[in-house]
């Protein structure tokens, strides 16, 4: 028991630095692995959705693209899925067209989640594959990895509008002593001296 663990852990380690791949790039965070029953590391992939121009470029999607390259085959069979987030309607789709055999993911996605947080596909009778599926695997650090990535996003965003407002605000200082000026007729030696672009 204890080195099925050992293992779902390691090979979902190597899911979260594809998850770190896709960080860097600008994309979600979110990194899958695909390996045969006996262990064999066939594909990797992260978010490449921004990079590709591609909604469908999750990285689920990708590493079912790449291990059905490499294998010559559409279908899947055997195979096991790591990914550090809970798929959604799509992947979990694509994951069961593929006939992947057990998928294993950190973190549930209680906004798009569809294995068991919103849906709960792979649980419905009427397909015609069942795929297994484990949760919870470095769940901590998988949700740390979405979650510190979207609080960096919205710090820059932040950063972004009040640069923006603060500019906005001294332009709108510089146009109104401009137009005391020019009302009163006088001169400012520091206002004379400053071109302002076409913005203004």
């Amino acid at each position: 028991m204890n080195r099925g663990i050992d293992t779902h852990t390691r090979y979902m380690f190597k899911a979260l630095a594809e998850a770190e791949f896709a960080a860097q790039k600008g994309e979600v965070p979110v990194g899958a692995i695909i390996v045969s029953s006996n262990g064999d590391l066939i594909a990797r992939a992260h978010n490449e959705s921004i990079f590709r121009n591609d909604p469908t470029a999750h990285a689920e999607i990708l590493v079912l693209r790449e291990a059905s390259r490499k294998l010559g085959n559409y279908r899947l069979l055997n195979t096991i899925v790591y990914v550090t987030i809970e798929p959604c309607i799509m992947c979990i789709g694509a994951l069961i067209h593929a006939r992947v055999s057990h998928l294993v993911y950190g973190a549930k996605d209680p906004k798009g989640g569809a294995v068991e947080s919103l849906y709960c596909i792979p649980k419905d009778l009427r397909l015609n594959h069942i795929i297994k599926t484990s949760s919870g695997v470095l769940e901590k650090e998988c949700r740390e990895s979405i979650q510190s990535f979207f609080r960096q996003r919205r710090r820059d965003e932040r950063a972004r509008f009040e640069g923006e407002m603060a500019e906005s605000g001294r332009r709108r200082l510089i146009r109104n002593q401009l137009s005391q000026e020019i009302g009163t007729g006088g001169s400012n030696p520091s206002l004379s001296a400053i071109i302002l672009p076409p913005s203004f």
